[in-house]
């Protein structure tokens, strides 16, 4: 499975982005599909994960603002965030992983930026 991630861009503190995802092939049944994100000099991080269920969870900086969303039908993810943060600034990369209790590292496609102005 290809992963394309679109929706980045500039945006004002306390503003909104809607991130996208669009899978090369079924994704139904894929055990999750989720976001990182990596700022310079630092790890890419877990933002988000969605099951194949439909089960969400979320880091604690990203409960509240951001909300992640999974088409099964349409071969997608999404990840609404709202309220962001200068901190937020990150490359944002779709992410997915076969394993059901999440062993290994699992796959990542090509990220898009999101930029956060104070």
């Amino acid at each position: 499975v290809q992963l394309q991630a679109s929706g980045g861009g500039m945006v004002q503190a306390g503003g909104s982005l809607r991130l996208s995802c669009a899978a090369s092939s079924s994704i139904s049944s894929i055990a999750f599909m989720g976001w990182y994100r990596q700022t310079p000099g630092k790890q890419r991080e877990l933002v988000a994960l969605v099951s194949r269920l439909g089960n969400r969870s979320y880091r604690d900086f990203a409960k509240g603002r951001f909300t992640i969303s999974r088409d099964n039908a349409l071969n997608t993810v999404d990840l609404q965030m709202t309220s962001l943060k200068p901190e937020d600034t990150a490359v944002y990369y779709c992410y997915y992983n076969l394993d059901s209790n999440l062993r290994g590292p699992g796959s990542w496609g090509q990220g898009t930026l999101v930029t956060v102005s104070s």
